[in-house]
């Protein structure tokens, strides 16, 4: 015998022993397998040969034996086979009819119905037109809707049926028909799809004007969530979740958490600027400016460092304010933006500003920044710009005056006395502010009015602190007595 001859046998026989091995049932499920794909191609050739209800029907009498049987194996492939029968036909109206047919037999198994659900999806990119497409949606989320096992695939097919409405023009429709997922609770699902659905949600709120369900929806993501975790189980795709289940890829084309972490916060921005809160719209800046992918790059973080500056300075001014202020003057990259250095500098320095010649140094970037500056609430902006100026010409008057006429105090904010006492009324209504303003003796007291026991409590402090010096003092008397041998007292 030949080598190869010798070498074919080994074979074969190493192969009758391995069957032999198998246990009975592998066996015939084995041969249930093969008999029943051999059924399925000769479906298909029927189909190809023009006999479609011929071969939908072989197919379904196969798949109800093998559901009966309870034959997982052999039940999903005679459900795929008749979606694929249908789909190859171009009969898009039957395909939907079998769909639904086969989710409704009887003790139908869960992972047949989960295999043609994303069998069928598959055709979703290849329907002839929006109508189609639309009808086909529908019909799978008739299928998925209230099966647990098909909660990821209903939320996909949703997403894709809103996007469909918002190409349209119908914002609100498909604001309505992204809310009705709450992916929130759903297991399986990855961390970084979850949360750009959530986000998708919100961006179709804030389209609509819905600003309040905006906010709500908003609030399901945590900052925390964009914090890579690599030691904590449980977050990657393949991994087990917290309920049990095996989290699942993510859809292709899901940003990255960095990326969502972006579009978070843009979010915000957008729901902020809409109640003009400078402060939080800052904070949102901040947060996108210390990303890597922004640090990293000087086209990108130089134009938010700037909006950082722009907001920190329209921000009232409060505790928070201050501190934002002062972390952000500090930043070593201003040094490559000496004119938002010099802004920084200008409103953490206590001294008087002059609001026309910063008019004037900053007119240019004012014009620039359309960000900030543009679109209808641009003028809202540079107003609110020089009533920060002045806010922060009167906290610097109250620090140097306990008293002032208004006369000097109207030459100091250089306005009139008229806006004067408006702007100083808001201030010590929003009590960023103690004032009391005479009228008749034109004057205005920045001296709050102090209680007794405050004014007790003060003098019995400095009439403390004074027999401290005094006993201090003869202390030292005396040892300078002792030591130089000088008695102290009157000499007779």
């Amino acid at each position: 015998m030949s080598g190869e001859e010798v070498t074919a046998s080994t074979l074969s026989k190493d192969q009758d022993m391995k069957e032999a091995e198998m246990p009975a049932s592998s066996k015939k499920a084995a041969a249930d397998i093969a008999k029943v794909e051999q059924d399925i191609e000769s479906a298909k050739s029927l189909a190809k040969a023009g006999k479609i209800q011929e071969a939908l029907e072989a197919l379904l009498n196969l798949e109800k034996q093998s559901r009966l049987a309870e034959d997982v194996p052999c039940t999903t492939r005679c459900c795929l086979a008749v979606v694929d029968v249908c789909y190859e036909s171009g009969d898009w109206k039957m395909l939907n009819e079998n769909i639904l047919l086969l989710s409704k037999r009887r003790a139908q198994l869960k992972q047949p119905v989960q295999a043609f659900v994303r069998q069928a999806m598959t055709y979703l990119s290849k329907t002839p037109d929006a109508q189609v497409k639309t009808e086909l949606i529908k019909t799978l989320q008739a299928v998925t809707e209230g099966k647990i096992y098909v909660e990821i695939e209903r939320a996909r097919l949703t997403r894709q049926l809103a996007q469909m409405q918002e190409q349209d023009g119908k914002i609100s429709e498909a604001a309505d028909t992204l809310q009705e997922i709450a992916v929130e609770t759903y297991g399986a699902m990855a961390k970084t799809e979850k949360i750009a659905f959530i986000l998708e949600q919100v961006r179709l709120c804030l389209d609509r004007g819905d600003f309040i369900r905006a906010q709500i929806l908003a609030k399901k993501v945590s900052p925390r969530a964009f914090r890579e975790r690599p030691g904590v189980k449980g977050q990657a795709a393949g991994e087990i979740g917290i309920e049990g289940t095996t989290i699942e890829h993510p859809i292709e084309g899901t940003p990255s958490l960095e990326e969502l972490k972006l579009i978070y916060y843009r979010s915000f921005i957008r729901y902020h600027s809409h109640h003009n809160n400078y402060l939080e719209i800052c904070r949102c800046y901040r947060a996108i400016y210390e990303s890597e992918s922004i640090a990293a790059d000087e086209a990108k973080w130089q134009p938010v460092l700037k909006r950082i500056c722009w907001y920190v300075v329209l921000a009232a001014t409060s505790p928070e304010q201050i501190t934002l202020l002062e972390t952000t003057a500090a930043d070593k990259r201003l040094e490559q933006l000496p004119i938002y250095k010099e802004l920084l500098q200008t409103f953490t320095t206590k001294e008087i500003v002059w609001w026309k010649t910063l008019e004037t140094k900053l007119s240019n970037e004012v014009a620039a920044e359309s960000e900030v500056f543009g679109g209808e609430d641009g003028s809202t902006r540079k107003t609110d710009i020089r009533q920060r100026v002045i806010e922060h010409n009167l906290l610097v008057i109250a620090q140097y005056y306990d008293v002032i006429t208004f006369a000097r105090l109207c030459e100091l904010l250089d306005l009139s006395q008229e806006e004067a006492e408006k702007h100083l009324s808001r201030m010590v209504t929003d009590k960023a502010l103690h004032a009391r303003m005479d009228r008749p003796a034109g004057v205005v007291r920045f001296a709050a009015r102090r209680q007794p026991d405050a004014v007790l409590n003060e003098w019995a402090g400095r009439i403390s602190k004074l027999l401290e010096v005094v006993d201090r003092t003869c202390q030292q008397i005396q040892k300078e007595s002792m030591v130089h041998k000088v008695p102290i007292g009157i000499q007779s």
